[in-house]
């Protein structure tokens, strides 16, 4: 494996992280150790097998500020899926030890601010922090069709959907509105999701978007942590109306509401959708409606079976 030191004060091999990443062959398995620092770069990833390890996430931070409403070069707004600070693609990525922040500021005022666009076939993110408002987190593919004009402006708009299995370990996602979003299946295991209080009526941690036949998004052994007024935060609502989103033997904060997940906007196609729950405590982890699945504890145990053989690194 081709090993790569990226290092802001002159002793690595580049002092860039975007630069490191173009200086890879596509078919060439690296490593790049990415030293302490700031790294102020929007950063475009298509490698077919890279591993981007940082010195932790207090030490090494790569950050952007793109926002959906903020203007773009070729004249237009940004749109969300130009927002993003790093764009991830190819068949097999891992990210270890560091932060990836859109530092845009809330939507109100920058709009959606995708912190990682995550494409590749198969990703790991280990003890990484992924901080943002709106939108920070999005585990592609996108949905097959776009609900307005531009709405997918950008990488992959125009390419067919491929399915991704997606692994966060030891991760902090942090955001408020739909920080994690998409069609990708993905498991979450002994993260902490804190919502950024905004001072917005509702806030939302995901909004996924895949089929009915899809694993969707689990979480297993997570915290879920805000500052919000108690009941302000939706654990999820379904993009597209076939979503899933499943958390199992999570800790729940006051600032989830009761009903734990909702509908999107005004569609009425929840039923559609897939939102189930075991073992949650903590003073969020309360009787849901009817729609939201409760799993026993063998249900809870096949769904992990299935979201650990399909997404964790064997």
């Amino acid at each position: 494996m081709l090993q790569i030191k990226v290092a802001q004060d002159g002793s690595g091999d580049f002092a860039d992280i975007a630069e490191a990443v173009l200086a890879v062959p596509y078919d060439t398995p690296a490593c790049i150790r990415i030293g302490p620092g700031i790294y102020r770069e929007k950063l475009v990833c298509e490698k077919r097998s890279i591993t981007l390890r940082g010195a932790g996430p207090d030490k090494t931070k790569l950050v952007w500020g793109d926002g959906g409403k903020l203007p773009h070069p070729d004249g237009r707004i940004t749109h969300t899926f130009r927002s993003y600070t790093a764009f991830f693609s190819g068949d097999e990525l891992t990210v270890e030890d560091m932060t990836i922040e859109n530092d845009a500021g809330p939507g109100s005022k920058a709009g959606q601010a995708v912190a990682a666009y995550v494409d590749s076939s198969r990703a790991i993110f280990r003890n990484v922090h992924l901080l943002g408002n709106q939108d920070t987190l999005f585990c592609a593919p996108l949905p097959e069709k776009e609900r307005e004009k531009d709405g997918f402006l950008g990488p992959r708009g125009l390419a067919p959907r491929k399915p991704t299995a997606q692994y966060y370990h030891n991760c902090t996602i942090a955001g408020d509105i739909d920080f994690i979003f998409g069609g990708g299946d993905a498991l979450f295991e002994q993260c902490t999701l804190r919502t950024v209080n905004n001072h917005i009526p509702h806030s939302y941690v995901t909004a996924p978007s895949g089929s009915a036949e899809g694993l969707g998004f689990v979480f297993w052994d997570c915290d879920f942590v805000s500052d919000c007024p108690a009941g302000t935060v939706y654990l999820g609502r379904p993009w597209r109306p076939t979503g899933k989103t499943a958390m199992l033997d999570c800790r729940i904060g006051a600032h989830i509401a009761p009903a734990g997940f909702s509908p999107w906007n005004d569609r009425t196609d929840t039923d559609l959708a897939r939102f189930a729950e075991a073992g949650s405590t903590g003073p969020g982890a309360m009787q849901r409606p009817g729609w939201v699945e409760r799993l026993t504890a063998e249900q809870a145990e096949a769904l992990l079976r299935r979201a650990r053989k399909l997404c964790r690194p064997q």
